[in-house]
């Protein structure tokens, strides 16, 4: 019986989370404009010195890669800027192409 229960509450709680994954994926509102402006801020360059190459979006975090205006390629992550984190957003983790990413810590 009791295993019964259990299976049912992890079929239960693997399906929400999926579910809130969907919804993130699908409110995302973060634009090319507001991830060169963010990405920015992290890189130490203009928003206007940067072109967004290719974006994509799993879950919360949205993955870009960058095009400096000097020849420089970023890639970075940004977590939120969807209907689950109401469009608010963490700092962005950036790195240069073909770099590991750094570890950030607020702390």
């Amino acid at each position: 019986m009791k295993t019964r229960i259990l299976t049912a509450a992890l079929a239960l709680a693997a399906t929400l989370l999926c579910g809130c994954a969907s919804i993130a994926e699908s409110t995302n509102t973060l634009s090319d404009e507001r991830l060169q402006s963010i990405a920015a801020g992290a890189l130490g360059y203009e928003p206007a010195e940067l072109e967004v190459v290719s974006r994509r979006t799993e879950g919360t975090n949205t993955y870009d890669n960058l095009r400096a205006s000097d020849g420089g390629e970023f890639a970075c992550v940004v977590n939120g800027g969807n209907f689950l984190s109401a469009g608010m957003t963490n700092p962005p983790s950036c790195n240069r192409k073909g770099e590991p990413a750094r570890r950030t810590s607020p702390l």
